[in-house]
Parts: structure tokens; sequence; C-alpha cells
């Protein structure tokens, strides 16, 4: 492995989007289902930076939410069920569309987070005089 470790972003979105580590591509990020590991297996990279917050979530509800409203709001004005359909219909889809795509958007992010250097921003004082 070369100490080079600049990649394109689309080699980023793809390891992210892989649960992969971002520098190598190879070595596993997670350790549990959202955990991530303390480092990389293979190239040793250091978790340590990662601080998506509570970004994969925002992203994951936003757009689960719109796609199940909108589900909710169609067979609503077209069939008109009762309630215990919509219940057994969008409680189902509400797991699945927030609980499958939030490990890799939280990967997705920590890649990008990784490709572009980001860093918590810090202060710099300027004597004015």
């Amino acid at each position: 492995m070369s100490d080079d470790h600049s990649t394109t972003l689309s080699q980023s979105i793809t390891r992210g989007l892989m649960c992969r580590c971002p520098r190598c591509g190879e070595g596993k990020l997670f350790a549990g289902y959202i955990r991530l590991r303390p480092q990389c297996d293979r190239c040793g990279l250091d978790y340590a930076f990662t601080d998506t917050g509570d970004g994969p979530s925002v992203f994951i509800i936003l757009i689960a939410g719109f796609i199940v409203v909108a589900c909710a709001l169609i067979v609503e004005v077209k069939y008109q069920p009762p309630f215990w359909v919509h219940a057994a219909l969008w409680i189902p889809l509400v797991a699945i569309t927030t609980l499958l795509p939030l490990r890799a958007m939280k990967s997705l992010l920590i890649a990008l987070q990784f490709h572009h250097k980001a860093q918590e921003g810090r202060l710099t004082w300027r004597d004015p005089a």
C-alpha cells in the first residue's frame, strides 16, 4: 500500500456505500450494525476522526418520511382503507425505509468526511494590533 491515500469522489462514495474503510477500501468499517470498529483491520486507519452525529438519521428520516407519507396519501385517496390497514402497511414500511439504509448512509458520510478531510471547526485568534 502506498502512503498516498488520495481517492476520487466516486471511490469514496463506493467505499462508503459498501461500508468499507474510507482509506484502503478493504477493511470493514463496522463492528456491529452501526457501531464502528476502533480502526481498520487492513490499513490501520484510526476511526476516531469520525463524527457523523445525527446526520445519517436525519437524512434517512426525511427520505423515509417522504416515501411513506406519499404512499399513505395515495392509498388513502384511492382506496380509503380502514386504519388497521394503514397500520399494517406503513409501520413495516417505516421500519424498512429507516433501518435498511441507515448503515450505508452512516458509512457514506464517514467516507465523505474522510475524502474532504472534514474536521471540527476551530477559531483562530488574530491580534488586532
